[in-house]
């Protein structure tokens, strides 16, 4: 037998081998997001799913509960729902059998919210590690799209401390000490990310669209396209349907520019999510601050156009113009104090706390008075001064459109406005300039949004 004629026959061989043993068998695999050390959340019911062979039989064991089974699709996939449980403290294991089995354990029952947007929402904060051992037992991370294989983690004062979301991880530790349960993180901002890369979009991802990183992990650089979804894709459509809460958003800078038109692309980004997810979840929002720069003319627009996302079902915003030390730093620094703005929409409006102040005053609307003008809010309950100090930042204005500033004087649960050189006034502005910091509050120390009366676009998330 010649060379050739060996290599033939090894050929032919290699070839009857598999055929006999038939086609390669995948095993049974879960997305990254359920996996050990989760947090599953309570009184929901709960999707599991992942890949196998196609016709594959797939159960799904919570202790020793009922197993959920299925089959896998022709395309691989397969989903089921595991019936709603309640947080009881415990830890708990969780078992997927296919032709292997993957076990998962120190599983936690709890509370599970999403947060997203620019680096606003990613920047940590470096809070004495006192604080955060004294405050973030129970409480789990999952954090994308900077680790390549992300997985659950056990906060540690160390992580929440200098490489986790400020306003998230805040938000958490505050809703963990009123609740008493585990909380679950789902971590997923990117920095200087415009919102049409976050739009709910069909459609595989473009490798041509990846973004690039430097130095600084907060700032990436997309391609001038913007092709619309892409970290939807890369990030958000991984993690549906993971059962969740609901998410609150911190992002704007990128759009800034746009005015009011970005009130629809927040509507559509709302919408969007809650499809996917199939319920709408809550969706709280967080003020872009005050800044001096990139550019002053629209900003008070696109503060508008968040105010007007409020006529959204289940919204609300966290107003930060007190929070400001830097006017030329568009990243407020007092991130506690937004995760805790967060955490009160929760509390109030997701978790039964009904005595709970959840909001600073919100424009409703206005009357004119001779020569005065009446401002009417929402959440105006002990309306008062931040300093002690005369109203600040108010304007009026007559048929000229000509604004003088203004005196404002607190009325019961309004405000009047008036100024001499304005006898007859139709309009106000209250903080109505990019670089603001009025100190119009309520009984709870949370500050107004700003406004302009006409035509005003804002809801008031009552």
């Amino acid at each position: 037998m010649n060379y050739r004629q060996s290599w033939y026959l090894l050929a032919v061989s290699l070839i009857v081998s598999m055929a006999a043993s038939g086609p390669a068998r995948a095993d049974v695999k879960l997305p990254n997001v359920i996996g050990s050390r989760m947090v599953l959340q309570r009184d929901q019911p709960l999707p599991i799913w992942g890949r196998a062979d196609p016709g594959e039989e797939v159960s799904v064991r919570l202790d020793g509960g009922p197993a959920a089974a299925t089959k896998a699709d022709a395309r691989g996939q397969w989903k089921v729902v595991l019936p709603a449980v309640k947080a009881d403290g415990k830890t708990h294991r969780m078992t997927v059998s296919g032709r292997n089995k993957i076990e998962l354990d120190d599983i936690l029952i709890g509370e599970v919210w999403l947060g997203s947007g620019q680096s606003n929402m990613l920047v940590p904060y470096n809070f004495p590690p006192a604080f955060a051992a004294a405050h973030c037992p129970r409480i789990r991370l999952y954090q994308v799209p900077y680790a390549r294989s992300p997985a659950w983690e056990i906060a540690t004062p160390q992580k929440l401390a200098t490489a986790f979301s400020g306003p998230l991880c805040y938000f958490g530790l505050r809703l963990q000490k009123e609740l008493n349960v585990p909380v679950g993180l789902l971590h997923t901002a990117v920095g200087t990310s415009p919102i049409e890369l976050w739009t709910a979009q069909g459609g595989p991802s473009d490798p041509l669209d990846q973004p690039t990183v430097d130095d600084n992990k907060f700032c990436w650089t997309f391609p001038s396209s913007h092709r619309p979804g892409y970290l939807y894709r890369q990030t958000i459509a991984p993690l549906a349907p993971f059962a969740i809460r609901g998410v609150v958003w911190y992002q704007g800078e990128a759009n800034c520019r746009e005015g009011l038109p970005y009130a629809d692309k927040m509507k559509n980004l709302i919408e969007g999510w809650r499809q996917v997810w199939g319920r709408e979840f809550p969706f709280y929002f967080v003020q872009i601050a005050p800044f001096g720069h990139d550019p002053p003319a629209n900003l008070k627009y696109f503060w508008e156009a968040q105010a007007a996302a409020l006529k959204v079902p289940r919204t609300g915003i966290v107003v930060t113009t007190d929070l400001v030390q830097d006017l030329d730093d568009v990243h407020a620094v007092n991130k506690f104090e937004v995760g805790n703005r967060l955490a009160l929409w929760a509390l109030a409006k997701d978790y039964g706390r009904k005595d709970m102040v959840y909001s600073g005053p919100l424009y409703k609307g206005m009357k004119i008075e001779g020569g005065k003008i009446r401002i009417f809010f929402a959440h105006a309950a002990g309306l008062k001064s931040r300093d002690g100090q005369a109203l600040t930042h108010f304007e009026i204005a007559g048929p000229d459109g000509n604004f003088a500033d203004a005196e404002a004087t607190i009325d019961g649960q309004t405000v009047l406005v008036s100024a001499k050189e304005v006898p007859a006034p139709t309009q106000v502005w209250f903080g109505w300039h990019n670089i603001v910091n009025p100190n119009l509050v309520n009984q709870a120390g949370l500050p107004a949004l700003p406004f302009q009366t006409t035509n005003w676009q804002g809801g008031t998330g009552e």
